[in-house]
Protein backbone atom coordinates (compact mmCIF):
# COMPACT_ATOMS: atom_id res chain seq x y z
CA UNK A 1 0.00 0.00 0.00
CA UNK A 2 2.69 2.51 0.65
CA UNK A 3 4.66 1.36 -2.15
CA UNK A 4 1.58 2.12 -4.44
CA UNK A 5 1.30 5.21 -2.82
CA UNK A 6 5.03 5.88 -3.33
CA UNK A 7 4.75 4.78 -6.97
CA UNK A 8 2.13 6.65 -8.04
CA UNK A 9 3.40 10.12 -6.38
CA UNK A 10 6.80 9.64 -8.40
CA UNK A 11 4.69 8.82 -11.45
CA UNK A 12 2.75 11.81 -11.09
CA UNK A 13 5.61 13.88 -10.62
CA UNK A 14 7.32 12.50 -14.00
CA UNK A 15 4.00 13.22 -16.00
CA UNK A 16 4.15 16.70 -14.10
CA UNK A 17 7.25 17.16 -15.52
CA UNK A 18 6.22 15.86 -18.69
CA UNK A 19 3.82 18.18 -19.50
CA UNK A 20 6.01 21.38 -17.90
CA UNK A 21 8.56 20.61 -20.35
CA UNK A 22 6.92 22.61 -23.47
CA UNK A 23 8.85 23.40 -26.34
CA UNK A 24 12.38 23.94 -26.33
CA UNK A 25 12.87 27.09 -27.69
CA UNK A 26 16.46 29.41 -28.65
CA UNK A 27 15.32 32.41 -29.48
CA UNK A 28 18.53 33.36 -30.79
CA UNK A 29 19.21 30.29 -32.17
CA UNK A 30 17.57 30.08 -35.93
CA UNK A 31 17.70 26.10 -36.03
CA UNK A 32 15.56 25.82 -32.87
CA UNK A 33 12.77 28.20 -33.63
CA UNK A 34 12.86 26.35 -36.97
CA UNK A 35 12.13 23.44 -35.16
CA UNK A 36 9.56 24.51 -32.59
CA UNK A 37 7.64 26.21 -35.39
CA UNK A 38 7.38 22.87 -37.23
CA UNK A 39 6.12 21.04 -33.67
CA UNK A 40 3.51 23.49 -33.66
CA UNK A 41 2.94 23.87 -37.48
CA UNK A 42 2.38 19.81 -37.48
CA UNK A 43 0.13 19.29 -34.78
CA UNK A 44 -1.90 22.19 -36.33
CA UNK A 45 -2.00 20.25 -39.78
CA UNK A 46 -3.25 16.98 -37.49
CA UNK A 47 -6.54 19.35 -36.60
CA UNK A 48 -6.59 20.09 -40.47
CA UNK A 49 -6.42 16.59 -41.81
CA UNK A 50 -8.77 15.03 -39.18
CA UNK A 51 -11.75 17.46 -40.35
CA UNK A 52 -14.68 16.34 -40.73
CA UNK A 53 -14.78 18.37 -44.13
CA UNK A 54 -12.20 17.15 -45.29
CA UNK A 55 -13.13 16.11 -48.67
CA UNK A 56 -13.35 20.07 -49.58
CA UNK A 57 -10.18 21.29 -49.43
CA UNK A 58 -9.33 24.50 -47.71
CA UNK A 59 -12.61 24.18 -45.87
CA UNK A 60 -12.71 23.81 -42.11
CA UNK A 61 -15.47 22.91 -39.63
CA UNK A 62 -17.63 25.58 -39.23
CA UNK A 63 -16.15 28.30 -40.83
CA UNK A 64 -14.80 29.24 -44.20
CA UNK A 65 -12.49 32.10 -43.60
CA UNK A 66 -10.24 30.77 -41.44
CA UNK A 67 -8.71 28.27 -44.19
CA UNK A 68 -7.70 31.70 -45.85
CA UNK A 69 -5.58 32.66 -42.96
CA UNK A 70 -4.54 29.26 -41.79
CA UNK A 71 -2.84 29.14 -45.38
CA UNK A 72 -1.56 32.93 -45.11
CA UNK A 73 0.29 31.82 -42.04
CA UNK A 74 1.36 28.51 -43.98
CA UNK A 75 2.93 30.66 -46.41
CA UNK A 76 5.02 32.83 -44.19
CA UNK A 77 5.93 29.52 -42.47
CA UNK A 78 6.97 28.12 -45.75
CA UNK A 79 9.19 30.95 -46.82
CA UNK A 80 11.07 31.48 -43.36
CA UNK A 81 11.91 27.59 -42.60
CA UNK A 82 11.81 26.33 -46.33
CA UNK A 83 9.64 23.46 -45.18
CA UNK A 84 7.54 22.27 -48.01
CA UNK A 85 5.77 19.38 -46.58
CA UNK A 86 2.51 21.10 -46.12
CA UNK A 87 2.74 22.61 -50.07
CA UNK A 88 0.14 20.50 -51.65
CA UNK A 89 -2.31 20.98 -49.22
CA UNK A 90 -1.64 24.92 -48.90
CA UNK A 91 -1.88 24.74 -53.25
CA UNK A 92 -4.89 22.47 -52.92
CA UNK A 93 -7.17 24.54 -50.47
CA UNK A 94 -6.24 27.98 -52.36
CA UNK A 95 -6.84 26.95 -55.59
CA UNK A 96 -10.01 24.63 -54.90
CA UNK A 97 -11.66 27.82 -52.94
CA UNK A 98 -10.26 30.49 -55.64
CA UNK A 99 -14.31 30.86 -57.09
CA UNK A 100 -14.14 33.09 -60.08
CA UNK A 101 -10.63 33.79 -59.46
CA UNK A 102 -11.50 35.74 -56.66
CA UNK A 103 -12.02 33.52 -53.31
CA UNK A 104 -15.57 34.15 -53.78
CA UNK A 105 -16.78 31.02 -54.21
CA UNK A 106 -20.65 30.23 -54.98
CA UNK A 107 -21.21 27.56 -52.23
CA UNK A 108 -20.30 30.22 -49.51
CA UNK A 109 -20.89 33.43 -51.25
CA UNK A 110 -24.55 34.37 -49.68
CA UNK A 111 -23.24 34.55 -46.23
CA UNK A 112 -19.85 36.05 -46.29
CA UNK A 113 -18.61 39.30 -44.99
CA UNK A 114 -16.09 41.85 -46.92
CA UNK A 115 -13.27 40.11 -44.09
CA UNK A 116 -13.93 36.96 -45.02
CA UNK A 117 -13.08 36.90 -48.57
CA UNK A 118 -10.28 39.47 -47.90
CA UNK A 119 -7.92 37.54 -45.60
CA UNK A 120 -7.59 34.79 -48.82
CA UNK A 121 -6.81 38.08 -50.39
CA UNK A 122 -3.85 38.64 -47.85
CA UNK A 123 -3.49 35.07 -48.57
CA UNK A 124 -2.55 35.41 -51.85
CA UNK A 125 -0.82 38.56 -52.26
CA UNK A 126 1.20 36.80 -49.66
CA UNK A 127 2.41 34.11 -51.35
CA UNK A 128 2.98 36.13 -54.27
CA UNK A 129 5.44 38.61 -52.63
CA UNK A 130 7.52 35.44 -51.02
CA UNK A 131 7.47 33.76 -54.38
CA UNK A 132 5.57 31.01 -53.05
CA UNK A 133 4.94 28.47 -55.99
CA UNK A 134 2.49 28.33 -58.37
CA UNK A 135 0.51 25.40 -60.25
CA UNK A 136 0.25 25.19 -64.54
CA UNK A 137 -2.80 25.73 -65.69
CA UNK A 138 -3.90 28.14 -62.41
CA UNK A 139 -3.88 31.40 -62.01
CA UNK A 140 -0.96 33.62 -60.38
CA UNK A 141 -1.22 34.44 -56.91
CA UNK A 142 -0.98 37.97 -57.36
CA UNK A 143 -3.90 38.05 -60.10
CA UNK A 144 -6.15 36.45 -57.58
CA UNK A 145 -5.51 38.77 -54.73
CA UNK A 146 -6.58 41.27 -57.69
CA UNK A 147 -9.88 39.70 -58.23
CA UNK A 148 -10.51 40.29 -54.73
CA UNK A 149 -10.07 43.69 -55.28
CA UNK A 150 -11.72 43.77 -57.89
CA UNK A 151 -15.24 42.54 -56.49
CA UNK A 152 -14.20 44.70 -53.14
CA UNK A 153 -14.06 47.92 -54.37
CA UNK A 154 -17.36 48.44 -56.08
CA UNK A 155 -19.10 47.57 -52.77
CA UNK A 156 -17.73 50.62 -51.24
CA UNK A 157 -20.71 52.39 -49.81
CA UNK A 158 -21.45 56.32 -50.06
CA UNK A 159 -24.82 55.48 -49.21
CA UNK A 160 -24.26 55.96 -45.58
CA UNK A 161 -21.25 57.54 -43.34
CA UNK A 162 -20.27 58.98 -47.19
CA UNK A 163 -18.12 56.11 -47.69
CA UNK A 164 -16.89 52.82 -46.44
CA UNK A 165 -16.98 49.23 -46.68
CA UNK A 166 -19.96 47.65 -45.16
CA UNK A 167 -18.68 44.40 -42.84
CA UNK A 168 -21.16 42.29 -44.31
CA UNK A 169 -21.81 41.84 -48.06
CA UNK A 170 -26.01 41.47 -48.33
CA UNK A 171 -28.39 43.10 -47.25
CA UNK A 172 -30.59 40.30 -45.21
CA UNK A 173 -27.23 39.87 -43.23
CA UNK A 174 -27.64 41.79 -39.44
CA UNK A 175 -24.09 43.18 -40.01
CA UNK A 176 -25.00 44.72 -43.20
CA UNK A 177 -25.56 47.77 -41.12
CA UNK A 178 -22.07 47.81 -39.59
CA UNK A 179 -19.06 49.44 -40.99
CA UNK A 180 -15.67 47.87 -39.32
CA UNK A 181 -12.14 48.35 -39.19
CA UNK A 182 -10.99 44.73 -40.09
CA UNK A 183 -13.29 45.01 -43.25
CA UNK A 184 -12.04 48.42 -44.25
CA UNK A 185 -8.36 47.35 -42.75
CA UNK A 186 -8.49 44.69 -44.81
CA UNK A 187 -9.06 46.21 -48.32
CA UNK A 188 -6.58 48.70 -47.74
CA UNK A 189 -3.79 46.36 -46.62
CA UNK A 190 -4.66 44.55 -49.70
CA UNK A 191 -4.68 47.69 -52.08
CA UNK A 192 -1.12 48.95 -50.47
CA UNK A 193 0.27 45.56 -50.89
CA UNK A 194 -1.12 45.57 -54.75
CA UNK A 195 0.21 49.00 -54.90
CA UNK A 196 3.78 48.24 -54.09
CA UNK A 197 3.85 44.57 -55.90
CA UNK A 198 2.63 46.30 -59.22
CA UNK A 199 3.47 49.92 -59.14
CA UNK A 200 -0.08 50.59 -60.42
CA UNK A 201 -1.41 53.78 -58.74
CA UNK A 202 -4.89 53.05 -58.62
CA UNK A 203 -4.35 50.40 -56.28
CA UNK A 204 -2.53 53.26 -54.15
CA UNK A 205 -5.21 55.37 -54.50
CA UNK A 206 -7.98 52.99 -52.89
CA UNK A 207 -5.33 52.61 -50.01
CA UNK A 208 -5.32 56.33 -49.79
CA UNK A 209 -9.04 56.40 -49.93
CA UNK A 210 -9.66 53.93 -47.70
CA UNK A 211 -7.36 55.38 -45.22
CA UNK A 212 -8.47 58.80 -45.31
CA UNK A 213 -12.16 57.81 -44.78
CA UNK A 214 -11.53 55.57 -42.10
CA UNK A 215 -9.88 58.47 -40.40
CA UNK A 216 -13.28 60.35 -40.54
CA UNK A 217 -15.16 58.06 -38.32
CA UNK A 218 -14.32 56.03 -34.70
CA UNK A 219 -12.35 53.29 -36.93
CA UNK A 220 -9.18 55.26 -37.19
CA UNK A 221 -8.90 58.44 -34.40
CA UNK A 222 -5.89 59.69 -35.19
CA UNK A 223 -5.79 62.22 -32.42
CA UNK A 224 -5.21 59.45 -30.01
CA UNK A 225 -4.37 56.35 -32.66
CA UNK A 226 -7.74 54.82 -31.39
CA UNK A 227 -9.15 51.74 -33.84
CA UNK A 228 -12.50 50.82 -32.85
CA UNK A 229 -13.80 47.67 -33.95
CA UNK A 230 -17.15 49.05 -35.23
CA UNK A 231 -19.31 51.51 -36.38
CA UNK A 232 -22.59 51.83 -37.84
CA UNK A 233 -24.74 53.52 -40.74
CA UNK A 234 -27.42 54.45 -38.83
CA UNK A 235 -25.41 56.98 -36.69
CA UNK A 236 -23.73 57.59 -40.44
CA UNK A 237 -20.70 56.76 -38.62
CA UNK A 238 -20.11 58.52 -35.32
CA UNK A 239 -21.02 55.52 -33.10
CA UNK A 240 -18.49 53.21 -31.80
CA UNK A 241 -18.09 49.91 -30.74
CA UNK A 242 -14.73 50.08 -28.42
CA UNK A 243 -13.37 46.17 -27.92
CA UNK A 244 -9.59 46.39 -28.59
CA UNK A 245 -8.55 43.38 -31.17
CA UNK A 246 -4.61 43.04 -32.46
CA UNK A 247 -5.59 42.02 -36.18
CA UNK A 248 -7.63 45.40 -36.78
CA UNK A 249 -3.79 47.39 -35.31
CA UNK A 250 -1.90 45.01 -37.06
CA UNK A 251 -4.02 45.38 -40.44
CA UNK A 252 -3.74 49.29 -40.09
CA UNK A 253 -0.35 49.76 -39.54
CA UNK A 254 0.69 46.93 -42.23
CA UNK A 255 -1.29 48.94 -44.80
CA UNK A 256 0.34 51.99 -43.71
CA UNK A 257 3.97 50.18 -44.26
CA UNK A 258 3.41 49.45 -47.60
CA UNK A 259 2.00 52.70 -48.62
CA UNK A 260 5.17 54.34 -46.56
CA UNK A 261 7.61 52.12 -49.05
CA UNK A 262 5.42 52.49 -52.32
CA UNK A 263 6.18 56.55 -51.71
CA UNK A 264 9.09 56.18 -50.95
CA UNK A 265 8.71 57.78 -47.68
CA UNK A 266 7.69 60.80 -49.16
CA UNK A 267 4.20 61.13 -47.53
CA UNK A 268 4.64 61.68 -43.45
CA UNK A 269 1.24 60.76 -43.00
CA UNK A 270 2.41 56.74 -43.25
CA UNK A 271 4.82 56.82 -40.55
CA UNK A 272 3.32 58.84 -38.47
CA UNK A 273 0.28 56.21 -38.63
CA UNK A 274 2.53 53.43 -37.90
CA UNK A 275 4.46 54.79 -35.07
CA UNK A 276 1.63 56.25 -33.47
CA UNK A 277 -0.73 52.44 -33.78
CA UNK A 278 2.41 50.87 -32.54
CA UNK A 279 2.50 52.83 -29.84
CA UNK A 280 -1.30 52.28 -28.83
CA UNK A 281 -0.78 48.89 -29.75
CA UNK A 282 0.88 48.37 -26.54
CA UNK A 283 -2.27 48.43 -24.88
CA UNK A 284 -1.94 44.74 -25.83
CA UNK A 285 1.27 43.77 -23.47
CA UNK A 286 -0.49 44.85 -20.75
CA UNK A 287 1.92 45.75 -17.61
CA UNK A 288 -0.51 44.32 -14.80
CA UNK A 289 -2.86 42.07 -13.70
CA UNK A 290 -1.77 39.06 -16.22
CA UNK A 291 0.43 36.74 -13.81
CA UNK A 292 3.57 38.83 -14.30
CA UNK A 293 3.51 39.71 -18.09
CA UNK A 294 5.20 42.69 -17.37
CA UNK A 295 4.11 44.87 -20.67
CA UNK A 296 6.01 41.58 -22.68
CA UNK A 297 3.96 39.32 -23.98
CA UNK A 298 1.33 39.64 -26.45
CA UNK A 299 -1.95 38.95 -25.80
CA UNK A 300 -5.58 39.96 -26.97
CA UNK A 301 -7.32 41.72 -23.98
CA UNK A 302 -10.47 42.02 -24.42
CA UNK A 303 -11.20 38.19 -24.14
CA UNK A 304 -8.27 36.46 -22.69
CA UNK A 305 -8.43 37.64 -19.30
CA UNK A 306 -11.96 36.16 -18.58
CA UNK A 307 -10.76 33.19 -20.90
CA UNK A 308 -13.51 33.54 -23.29
CA UNK A 309 -11.11 34.04 -26.77
CA UNK A 310 -14.15 32.70 -29.32
CA UNK A 311 -12.07 30.44 -32.16
CA UNK A 312 -12.16 33.30 -34.45
CA UNK A 313 -10.80 35.91 -31.50
CA UNK A 314 -7.97 33.23 -30.57
CA UNK A 315 -6.30 33.21 -34.20
CA UNK A 316 -6.00 37.31 -33.51
CA UNK A 317 -2.00 37.35 -32.69
CA UNK A 318 -1.17 35.56 -35.93
CA UNK A 319 -1.97 38.12 -37.97
CA UNK A 320 -0.43 40.92 -35.56
CA UNK A 321 2.65 39.31 -34.67
CA UNK A 322 3.24 38.11 -38.91
CA UNK A 323 1.77 41.59 -40.09
CA UNK A 324 4.63 43.23 -38.00
CA UNK A 325 7.76 41.29 -38.44
CA UNK A 326 6.91 41.87 -42.23
CA UNK A 327 6.73 45.03 -41.20
CA UNK A 328 10.56 45.76 -40.14
CA UNK A 329 11.68 44.55 -43.45
CA UNK A 330 9.97 47.66 -45.45
CA UNK A 331 10.14 50.12 -43.28
CA UNK A 332 13.59 51.05 -41.66
CA UNK A 333 14.23 51.62 -37.92
CA UNK A 334 10.61 49.76 -36.80
CA UNK A 335 12.55 46.71 -35.59
CA UNK A 336 13.59 48.19 -31.93
CA UNK A 337 9.61 49.20 -31.92
CA UNK A 338 8.18 45.73 -32.48
CA UNK A 339 10.68 42.79 -32.14
CA UNK A 340 11.97 43.06 -28.08
CA UNK A 341 8.29 42.06 -27.73
CA UNK A 342 7.68 39.61 -30.58
CA UNK A 343 10.90 37.80 -28.83
CA UNK A 344 9.40 37.77 -25.27
CA UNK A 345 5.91 36.82 -26.64
CA UNK A 346 7.54 34.01 -28.74
CA UNK A 347 9.24 32.52 -25.32
CA UNK A 348 5.96 32.45 -23.35
CA UNK A 349 4.25 31.15 -26.23
CA UNK A 350 6.25 27.82 -26.74
CA UNK A 351 6.37 27.08 -23.00
CA UNK A 352 2.59 27.34 -23.45
CA UNK A 353 2.53 24.85 -26.05
CA UNK A 354 2.61 21.79 -23.01
CA UNK A 355 -0.82 20.45 -23.16
CA UNK A 356 -2.30 17.22 -24.52
CA UNK A 357 -0.72 13.60 -24.56
CA UNK A 358 2.42 14.64 -26.16
CA UNK A 359 2.75 18.01 -24.73
CA UNK A 360 2.79 19.59 -27.42
CA UNK A 361 -0.39 21.57 -27.70
CA UNK A 362 -0.65 24.99 -27.22
CA UNK A 363 -2.82 27.22 -25.28
CA UNK A 364 -3.64 31.11 -25.79
CA UNK A 365 -3.15 32.34 -22.87
CA UNK A 366 0.53 33.01 -23.27
CA UNK A 367 1.29 34.80 -20.17
CA UNK A 368 0.25 31.32 -18.11
CA UNK A 369 3.75 30.45 -18.60
CA UNK A 370 4.08 28.07 -15.89
CA UNK A 371 1.35 25.69 -16.61
CA UNK A 372 -0.67 25.43 -19.81
CA UNK A 373 -4.14 26.73 -19.87
CA UNK A 374 -5.94 24.29 -21.00
CA UNK A 375 -7.22 25.04 -24.31
CA UNK A 376 -6.28 23.37 -27.62
CA UNK A 377 -7.05 23.78 -30.81
CA UNK A 378 -6.49 24.86 -34.52
CA UNK A 379 -6.72 28.19 -33.63
CA UNK A 380 -3.94 28.17 -30.84
CA UNK A 381 -1.09 26.37 -32.52
CA UNK A 382 -1.76 29.12 -35.89
CA UNK A 383 -1.39 32.02 -33.17
CA UNK A 384 2.11 30.22 -31.44
CA UNK A 385 2.78 29.42 -35.58
CA UNK A 386 2.27 33.23 -36.19
CA UNK A 387 4.85 34.66 -33.55
CA UNK A 388 7.63 31.62 -33.83
CA UNK A 389 7.41 32.29 -37.68
CA UNK A 390 7.78 36.32 -37.07
CA UNK A 391 10.92 35.52 -34.89
CA UNK A 392 12.81 34.15 -38.13
CA UNK A 393 12.25 36.86 -40.41
CA UNK A 394 15.49 38.91 -39.48
CA UNK A 395 17.39 35.54 -39.92
CA UNK A 396 15.67 35.36 -43.66
CA UNK A 397 16.72 39.07 -44.00
CA UNK A 398 14.40 39.51 -46.55
CA UNK A 399 11.36 41.49 -47.22
CA UNK A 400 8.61 40.92 -49.53
CA UNK A 401 9.36 41.33 -53.14
CA UNK A 402 7.42 43.19 -56.17
CA UNK A 403 7.01 42.69 -59.94
CA UNK A 404 10.14 45.35 -60.29
CA UNK A 405 12.45 43.02 -57.37
CA UNK A 406 12.52 39.70 -58.36
CA UNK A 407 8.62 38.71 -57.75
CA UNK A 408 7.36 36.39 -60.60
CA UNK A 409 3.55 36.31 -60.35
CA UNK A 410 1.96 37.51 -63.08
CA UNK A 411 -0.30 40.73 -62.60
CA UNK A 412 -3.93 39.91 -64.17
CA UNK A 413 -5.44 43.57 -63.33
CA UNK A 414 -9.19 42.22 -65.20
CA UNK A 415 -8.99 39.27 -62.87
CA UNK A 416 -12.72 38.30 -61.06
CA UNK A 417 -14.50 40.35 -63.27
CA UNK A 418 -16.22 38.04 -64.77
CA UNK A 419 -18.27 37.18 -61.83
CA UNK A 420 -22.18 36.49 -61.79
CA UNK A 421 -22.19 36.03 -57.12
CA UNK A 422 -22.11 40.23 -57.41
CA UNK A 423 -26.14 39.30 -57.36
CA UNK A 424 -28.36 39.02 -54.56
CA UNK A 425 -28.71 35.07 -54.28
CA UNK A 426 -32.17 34.00 -53.62
CA UNK A 427 -33.41 34.31 -49.71
CA UNK A 428 -34.33 31.09 -49.30
CA UNK A 429 -30.81 29.40 -50.13
CA UNK A 430 -29.10 31.37 -47.63
CA UNK A 431 -27.50 30.03 -44.31
CA UNK A 432 -25.35 30.92 -41.09
CA UNK A 433 -21.42 30.71 -41.16
CA UNK A 434 -19.08 32.25 -38.59
CA UNK A 435 -17.50 35.59 -39.74
CA UNK A 436 -13.90 36.80 -39.33
CA UNK A 437 -14.99 40.13 -37.49
CA UNK A 438 -15.45 40.01 -33.79
CA UNK A 439 -18.95 41.41 -34.01
CA UNK A 440 -21.86 39.25 -32.89
CA UNK A 441 -22.80 36.28 -34.98
CA UNK A 442 -25.39 36.44 -37.50
CA UNK A 443 -28.26 34.14 -37.69
CA UNK A 444 -30.71 33.96 -40.40
CA UNK A 445 -33.99 32.04 -39.48
CA UNK A 446 -35.64 31.21 -43.18
CA UNK A 447 -37.56 28.43 -44.81
CA UNK A 448 -34.98 25.61 -45.52
CA UNK A 449 -32.41 27.14 -43.32
CA UNK A 450 -31.20 23.78 -42.08
CA UNK A 451 -31.14 21.77 -45.20
CA UNK A 452 -29.23 25.14 -46.65
CA UNK A 453 -27.01 24.62 -43.95
CA UNK A 454 -26.23 20.93 -44.74
CA UNK A 455 -25.86 21.66 -47.93
CA UNK A 456 -22.78 24.00 -48.07
CA UNK A 457 -20.80 22.51 -44.87
CA UNK A 458 -20.92 18.80 -46.50
CA UNK A 459 -22.01 19.35 -49.99
CA UNK A 460 -19.78 22.87 -50.45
Amino acid sequence: MIFSKWLATLLGGAFAVQGALAIDLNIDDESSLKSAAKTVATTMMKYYDARESKNIPGKLDGTWWEGGSMFMTLILYWFVTGDDQFNHAIQEGMYFQKGDDNFFPSNYSQYLGNDDQVFWGLAAITAAEFGYPEQDGQPSWVSLAQGVFNTQYPRWDTSSCHGGMRWQIWPYQDGYLTKNAISNGGLFQLSARLALYTGNKTYADWAERIWDWSATTPLLKQKNWNIADTTTCGTQCTDHGDFQWTYNYATYISGAAYMHNYTKGTETKWKEGIEGLIKTSQQFYPTTGFNGAGGQILSDITCEPLGNCDRNQITFKAYFSNWLGVLTTIVPGTYDLIFPQLRTSAQAAAKQCSGGDDGNYCGIRWYKQAEWDGTKGLEQQMAVLGVLSANLIPFKNKGPMTSESGGTSKSNPNAGTNSTDNKVPVLNTIGTGDRAGAGILTVIFVSGWAIAVTWMIRGG
